[in-house]
């Protein structure tokens, strides 16, 4: 199946390419009178959006022989459906923002988008960002480098710590042991409350995973990769060390699975994955949610056996591609654009300041040009210090099918007391492998 659904891809991109190489002029390819000109696609989030526009209009004050249209991408029925289209009928851009690591993987399978580190001034690119380590956990399996991220959220997990000190706690656990002692002594004091409030845990939802397993295992494993090209690295005694906890919880009634509005926000449950983004919807909902008074944020909890100090995370992230349709010209032009919009950052204090989204620097905690924006958000601060131990998704043509058989083997049915977690790591791995092979 998929080689299936390479070959089908590789057909229409071949169909699209010997159509625009029949009908390109001058104009079409953005080399017109010396000045190139090429589009660059934003996320379809309107803060985004403006920043690109800023950016765009910034640098062509600078360099007059360039043009740069910038524009939402299409979502319908998602941003990646909409990329794929788009290569298909001929009309990418030269560069797009919103591309996650899997999804490179997938069209850097089919030739669709072009290495970064290819470009000359690449390395220079990545000092002058202070990247170094954060890209380091981006390589692909075959030694290339699709996308530069722009931010990298580190999903840490919120805890209600108003009522864990209630409950005699004094911050959040770090270990399993230590998080199923806070369950106990919530259903001795609070029968009706929950740890954490996730209906995703009973869901198939692909991309769930991301934001349950995967903040765990990454943890449990040390950031050991589960996915390399075709072959299931995944760390067994991690795997499986995180669904017994999921086991646990659930056993205890600990984990509310059916759909809550605002659990945690309300106190139904005291643990919740938490994101950046979420900061200004309390600020407009839940002024009450104070940080360092009715909650604290905490890396993900890990086995007895691993150093809570050195654990790791999940990065939600997304960056900037290269499209192959795209002229040379254009390539290098999107390139520069790009060098010239990480060169300085202020740049990035600016996108900060616009999306509440952590540029993807090793330097974000110390670098004093955040200094002041992250005092006046403390809350930002902790996604900040821990981008480098954040990690990003899976390098892998077939994400999708593979976090889907993470749901429907593993968590789902452990969850659901259908099989020990032994067996749900087994009949995973075997479905997995299936698939990559």
């Amino acid at each position: 199946m998929k080689k299936f659904r390479n070959y089908r891809f590789l057909v229409l991109l071949f169909v699209v390419t010997l159509i625009a190489s029949g009908c390109q002029s001058d104009s079409s390819s953005g080399e017109a009178n010396g000045q190139v000109e090429f589009d660059f696609w934003a996320a379809p989030n309107p803060s985004q959006q403006v920043f690109w526009e800023d950016m765009a209009t910034q640098y062509m004050e600078e360099n007059e022989d360039v043009k740069i249209n910038v524009s939402p991408m299409p979502e319908s029925p998602s941003s990646e459906a909409g990329i794929q289209s788009a290569i298909a009928a001929g009309n990418a851009p030269a560069i797009s923002e919103n591309i996650s690591r899997g999804f490179a993987a997938q069209l850097a399978g089919s030739s669709a988008i072009v290495p970064l580190n290819e470009f000359e001034d690449y390395d220079e690119l990545i000092k002058e960002r202070k990247m170094e380590e954060t890209i380091s956990t981006w390589k692909f399996s075959d030694d290339q480098q699709y996308v530069l991220p722009i931010y990298s959220n580190a999903m840490l997990f919120g805890w209600r710590t108003d009522i864990l000190n209630e409950l005699g706690f004094d911050g959040p656990p770090k270990t399993y042991d230590e998080v199923l002692e806070v369950g106990k002594k919530l259903k001795e004091e609070y029968p009706d409350k929950f740890l954490w409030s996730r209906a995703d845990l009973v869901k198939p939802t692909w991309w769930a995973r991301w934001f349950d397993f995967f903040m765990l295992y990454n943890g449990a494993s040390e950031g050991n990769n589960f996915v390399e090209g075709s072959e299931l690295v995944a760390n067994e005694e991690a795997g499986v060390a995180t669904l017994q906890l999921l086991k646990d919880l659930s056993e205890n009634d600990l984990l509310l699975t059916r759909e809550a509005t605002d659990p945690f926000e309300t106190g139904q449950s005291i643990m919740m994955d938490i994101g950046p983004w979420t900061f200004s919807y309390w600020a407009e909902k839940f002024p009450e949610m104070k940080l360092g008074e009715t909650y604290d944020l905490a890396m993900p909890p890990v086995p007895e056996s691993v150093d809570y100090e050195n654990t790791k995370t999940f990065a939600d992230t997304k960056g900037l591609s290269i499209y192959a349709s795209a002229t040379k010209e254009q390539q290098q032009a999107a390139f520069d654009f790009m060098k010239w919009v990480y060169s300085s950052p202020e740049h990035d204090l600016e996108w900060f300041k616009q999306t509440n989204l952590p540029p993807a620097r090793d330097d974000l905690a110390t670098n004093e040009a955040f200094t002041s924006f992250l005092d006046e958000h403390p809350e930002l601060q902790k996604y900040a210090t821990n981008i480098p131990n954040a990690v990003p998704p899976i390098d892998s043509e077939v994400t999708v099918d593979v976090q889907k058989l993470i749901g429907t083997e593993a968590v789902n049915p452990v969850v659901k007391g259908e099989k020990s977690p032994e067996q749900a790591w087994s009949d995973m791995t075997d479905a997995i492998n299936k698939v990559l092979k």
